[in-house]
Protein backbone atom coordinates (compact mmCIF):
# COMPACT_ATOMS: atom_id res chain seq x y z
CA UNK A 1 0.00 0.00 0.00
CA UNK A 2 1.52 3.31 -0.74
CA UNK A 3 2.29 6.21 1.81
CA UNK A 4 -0.27 8.31 2.23
CA UNK A 5 0.19 11.73 0.59
CA UNK A 6 -2.19 14.34 2.66
CA UNK A 7 -3.04 14.00 6.34
CA UNK A 8 -0.05 12.00 7.71
CA UNK A 9 -1.44 9.02 9.74
CA UNK A 10 -5.06 10.27 10.76
CA UNK A 11 -7.66 7.75 10.10
CA UNK A 12 -5.21 5.23 9.16
CA UNK A 13 -5.38 1.77 10.46
CA UNK A 14 -1.83 0.20 10.21
CA UNK A 15 -0.62 -1.96 12.84
CA UNK A 16 2.28 -0.97 14.85
CA UNK A 17 5.48 -2.69 13.65
CA UNK A 18 7.12 -5.06 16.03
CA UNK A 19 9.98 -3.22 18.40
CA UNK A 20 8.39 0.54 18.01
CA UNK A 21 6.09 2.07 20.02
CA UNK A 22 3.65 4.14 19.07
CA UNK A 23 3.49 7.83 20.66
CA UNK A 24 1.61 11.10 20.13
CA UNK A 25 2.52 14.53 18.92
CA UNK A 26 2.02 17.07 22.01
CA UNK A 27 3.22 19.78 20.05
CA UNK A 28 4.57 21.06 16.94
CA UNK A 29 6.75 24.60 15.75
CA UNK A 30 7.16 25.64 12.46
CA UNK A 31 10.35 28.23 12.46
CA UNK A 32 11.28 28.64 8.45
CA UNK A 33 10.22 27.04 5.35
CA UNK A 34 12.55 24.53 5.93
CA UNK A 35 13.08 23.82 9.81
CA UNK A 36 10.31 22.81 12.65
CA UNK A 37 10.97 21.19 16.06
CA UNK A 38 7.31 18.53 17.50
CA UNK A 39 7.68 16.70 20.67
CA UNK A 40 5.94 13.54 21.33
CA UNK A 41 4.82 11.89 24.54
CA UNK A 42 7.52 9.64 26.27
CA UNK A 43 7.07 5.67 26.59
CA UNK A 44 7.45 5.14 31.02
CA UNK A 45 9.93 2.83 30.14
CA UNK A 46 12.31 4.55 27.37
CA UNK A 47 15.61 5.46 28.55
CA UNK A 48 18.75 7.08 26.39
CA UNK A 49 21.65 9.01 26.95
CA UNK A 50 21.57 12.67 26.11
CA UNK A 51 22.99 12.77 22.71
CA UNK A 52 21.88 9.55 21.32
CA UNK A 53 19.42 9.17 18.28
CA UNK A 54 16.37 7.09 17.43
CA UNK A 55 14.93 6.01 14.18
CA UNK A 56 11.35 7.13 13.93
CA UNK A 57 8.45 7.06 11.20
CA UNK A 58 4.65 7.47 10.38
CA UNK A 59 1.95 5.25 10.65
CA UNK A 60 1.20 5.73 7.20
CA UNK A 61 1.95 2.23 5.51
CA UNK A 62 2.17 -1.06 6.00
CA UNK A 63 5.91 -1.00 5.55
CA UNK A 64 6.56 2.31 7.27
CA UNK A 65 9.91 4.16 6.30
CA UNK A 66 12.01 4.89 9.15
CA UNK A 67 15.18 7.79 9.66
CA UNK A 68 17.67 8.08 12.76
CA UNK A 69 16.59 11.61 13.95
CA UNK A 70 18.83 13.16 17.08
CA UNK A 71 16.51 13.17 20.35
CA UNK A 72 16.96 16.83 21.20
CA UNK A 73 15.42 16.80 24.71
CA UNK A 74 17.75 15.29 27.15
CA UNK A 75 17.77 12.42 29.24
CA UNK A 76 15.30 14.11 32.23
CA UNK A 77 12.52 15.59 30.25
CA UNK A 78 9.10 14.08 29.93
CA UNK A 79 8.39 14.04 26.51
CA UNK A 80 10.70 13.91 23.66
CA UNK A 81 11.84 16.61 21.01
CA UNK A 82 13.31 16.20 17.15
CA UNK A 83 14.27 18.91 15.45
CA UNK A 84 13.93 18.42 11.87
CA UNK A 85 14.67 19.77 7.87
CA UNK A 86 11.86 19.91 5.37
CA UNK A 87 13.09 17.42 2.40
CA UNK A 88 10.47 18.14 -0.75
CA UNK A 89 10.18 14.82 -1.92
CA UNK A 90 11.91 13.12 1.16
CA UNK A 91 10.55 9.54 2.07
CA UNK A 92 9.53 10.45 5.55
CA UNK A 93 9.82 14.24 5.05
CA UNK A 94 7.67 15.59 3.16
CA UNK A 95 5.06 13.67 5.24
CA UNK A 96 6.62 14.38 8.73
CA UNK A 97 6.30 18.02 7.97
CA UNK A 98 2.36 17.74 7.99
CA UNK A 99 1.79 16.32 11.28
CA UNK A 100 -0.38 18.21 14.06
CA UNK A 101 -0.88 18.04 17.44
CA UNK A 102 -2.70 14.34 18.04
CA UNK A 103 -1.18 12.55 15.27
CA UNK A 104 0.98 9.31 16.13
CA UNK A 105 5.08 8.98 15.51
CA UNK A 106 6.25 5.39 15.62
CA UNK A 107 9.87 4.95 17.74
CA UNK A 108 12.17 2.39 17.67
CA UNK A 109 12.48 1.34 20.83
CA UNK A 110 16.62 0.95 20.46
CA UNK A 111 18.36 4.39 20.83
CA UNK A 112 22.09 4.54 19.74
CA UNK A 113 25.25 7.52 18.70
CA UNK A 114 28.31 8.42 19.60
CA UNK A 115 27.48 11.90 20.64
CA UNK A 116 27.13 11.41 24.01
CA UNK A 117 29.52 12.24 27.06
CA UNK A 118 30.53 8.40 27.82
CA UNK A 119 32.67 8.77 24.12
CA UNK A 120 35.07 11.77 25.40
CA UNK A 121 37.66 11.96 27.73
CA UNK A 122 36.51 15.18 30.57
CA UNK A 123 38.35 18.39 29.94
CA UNK A 124 38.32 22.00 30.54
CA UNK A 125 36.55 22.80 27.14
CA UNK A 126 34.03 21.09 25.09
CA UNK A 127 33.47 22.44 21.53
CA UNK A 128 29.71 21.52 19.73
CA UNK A 129 30.29 22.35 15.91
CA UNK A 130 26.97 21.61 14.25
CA UNK A 131 25.66 22.98 11.01
CA UNK A 132 21.82 22.92 10.31
CA UNK A 133 19.37 20.83 12.16
CA UNK A 134 22.58 18.83 13.37
CA UNK A 135 21.98 21.23 16.54
CA UNK A 136 19.65 18.53 17.91
CA UNK A 137 21.80 16.53 19.64
CA UNK A 138 23.51 19.65 21.34
CA UNK A 139 20.04 20.20 22.43
CA UNK A 140 19.98 17.47 25.01
CA UNK A 141 23.64 17.82 25.66
CA UNK A 142 23.49 21.70 26.76
CA UNK A 143 20.25 21.01 29.01
CA UNK A 144 22.13 17.72 30.81
CA UNK A 145 23.78 18.61 34.21
CA UNK A 146 25.70 15.81 33.70
CA UNK A 147 27.90 17.62 30.73
CA UNK A 148 28.40 20.30 33.21
CA UNK A 149 29.66 17.56 35.64
CA UNK A 150 32.37 16.47 33.01
CA UNK A 151 33.53 19.91 31.41
CA UNK A 152 33.69 23.67 33.03
CA UNK A 153 32.60 25.67 29.68
CA UNK A 154 30.49 24.13 26.58
CA UNK A 155 30.55 26.72 23.34
CA UNK A 156 27.98 25.11 21.24
CA UNK A 157 28.95 26.87 17.65
CA UNK A 158 25.66 26.75 15.15
CA UNK A 159 26.25 27.35 11.25
CA UNK A 160 23.00 27.98 9.15
CA UNK A 161 23.02 29.59 5.40
CA UNK A 162 20.31 32.52 6.52
CA UNK A 163 19.91 34.12 10.12
CA UNK A 164 16.12 32.95 10.53
CA UNK A 165 17.60 29.81 10.78
CA UNK A 166 19.60 30.15 13.73
CA UNK A 167 16.07 30.95 16.18
CA UNK A 168 16.22 27.56 17.31
CA UNK A 169 19.31 27.16 18.43
CA UNK A 170 18.95 30.95 19.69
CA UNK A 171 16.02 30.06 21.86
CA UNK A 172 17.54 27.12 23.41
CA UNK A 173 20.37 28.88 25.10
CA UNK A 174 17.66 31.80 26.30
CA UNK A 175 15.30 29.54 27.57
CA UNK A 176 18.31 27.19 29.43
CA UNK A 177 19.57 30.58 31.02
CA UNK A 178 15.59 31.39 31.96
CA UNK A 179 15.25 28.63 33.74
CA UNK A 180 15.59 28.68 37.80
CA UNK A 181 17.02 25.18 37.95
CA UNK A 182 18.84 24.51 35.03
CA UNK A 183 20.00 28.26 34.67
CA UNK A 184 22.00 27.80 38.04
CA UNK A 185 23.59 24.51 36.92
CA UNK A 186 24.68 26.08 33.43
CA UNK A 187 25.45 29.63 34.84
CA UNK A 188 27.69 31.90 32.24
CA UNK A 189 29.48 28.22 31.02
CA UNK A 190 27.04 28.19 28.27
CA UNK A 191 28.49 30.13 24.98
CA UNK A 192 26.41 30.09 21.46
CA UNK A 193 28.50 30.61 18.59
CA UNK A 194 26.26 31.47 15.53
CA UNK A 195 27.11 32.20 11.87
CA UNK A 196 25.72 32.60 8.96
CA UNK A 197 27.02 32.10 5.63
CA UNK A 198 24.49 33.88 3.08
CA UNK A 199 23.58 37.05 4.92
CA UNK A 200 25.48 40.02 6.67
CA UNK A 201 25.91 39.01 10.14
CA UNK A 202 28.11 39.95 13.23
CA UNK A 203 29.81 36.28 12.29
CA UNK A 204 29.76 34.87 9.25
CA UNK A 205 31.60 32.04 7.46
CA UNK A 206 31.60 28.13 7.37
CA UNK A 207 32.84 26.91 10.88
CA UNK A 208 35.84 25.02 9.07
CA UNK A 209 36.82 28.98 7.56
CA UNK A 210 36.48 30.49 11.20
CA UNK A 211 38.55 27.66 12.52
CA UNK A 212 41.53 27.35 9.78
CA UNK A 213 41.53 31.40 10.18
CA UNK A 214 41.62 31.92 13.99
CA UNK A 215 38.67 34.22 13.54
CA UNK A 216 36.69 31.81 16.03
CA UNK A 217 38.89 32.18 18.71
CA UNK A 218 39.40 35.68 18.41
CA UNK A 219 35.93 35.89 18.52
CA UNK A 220 35.67 34.46 21.72
CA UNK A 221 38.64 35.59 23.73
CA UNK A 222 39.71 32.19 24.00
CA UNK A 223 43.22 30.27 23.02
CA UNK A 224 43.47 28.03 19.89
CA UNK A 225 42.24 24.37 20.73
CA UNK A 226 44.68 22.49 22.64
CA UNK A 227 44.15 18.97 22.86
CA UNK A 228 45.39 18.63 26.35
CA UNK A 229 42.16 21.08 27.86
CA UNK A 230 39.89 20.93 24.69
CA UNK A 231 37.25 18.63 23.54
CA UNK A 232 35.03 18.15 20.38
CA UNK A 233 32.00 16.85 19.04
CA UNK A 234 30.80 17.35 15.13
CA UNK A 235 27.08 16.84 13.89
CA UNK A 236 26.15 18.26 10.63
CA UNK A 237 26.17 17.19 7.22
CA UNK A 238 28.74 14.80 5.15
CA UNK A 239 30.69 17.33 3.86
CA UNK A 240 30.96 19.15 7.28
CA UNK A 241 31.78 16.52 9.52
CA UNK A 242 34.78 15.25 7.19
CA UNK A 243 36.21 18.87 7.02
CA UNK A 244 35.99 19.82 10.76
CA UNK A 245 37.04 16.34 11.44
CA UNK A 246 40.31 17.32 9.57
CA UNK A 247 40.51 20.57 11.19
CA UNK A 248 40.17 18.83 14.91
CA UNK A 249 42.76 16.35 14.16
CA UNK A 250 45.10 19.51 13.03
CA UNK A 251 44.65 20.82 16.64
CA UNK A 252 45.86 17.33 17.64
CA UNK A 253 42.82 16.04 18.65
CA UNK A 254 41.62 11.94 17.90
CA UNK A 255 38.35 10.51 17.50
CA UNK A 256 36.89 8.65 20.03
CA UNK A 257 33.59 5.99 20.32
CA UNK A 258 31.45 5.08 23.03
CA UNK A 259 34.32 1.86 23.40
CA UNK A 260 37.19 4.12 22.88
CA UNK A 261 36.76 7.32 24.83
CA UNK A 262 39.26 10.15 23.18
CA UNK A 263 39.01 14.25 22.45
CA UNK A 264 36.22 14.09 20.01
CA UNK A 265 33.46 12.19 18.38
CA UNK A 266 31.55 12.64 15.52
CA UNK A 267 27.72 11.44 14.55
CA UNK A 268 26.82 10.38 11.06
CA UNK A 269 23.23 9.45 11.56
CA UNK A 270 20.99 11.49 8.88
CA UNK A 271 17.45 12.64 7.96
CA UNK A 272 15.79 13.06 4.57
Amino acid sequence: MSIATEDTNKNQDFPTPKNCFAETVTSVEHYTDRLFKFRITRPASFRFRSGEFIMIGLPNSEKPVFRAYSIASPGWDEEIEFYSIKVEGGPLTQHLQKIKIGDTILMRKKPTGTLVNDALISGRRLYMFSTGTGIAPFASLIRDPETYDKFDEVILTHTCRDVAELKYGQELVANIKDDPLLGEVVGDRLRLYSTVTREDYEFKGRITDLLASGKIFKDLGVEPINPETDRGMICGSMDMIKDTKAALEKFGLVEGANNNPQTFVVERAFVG
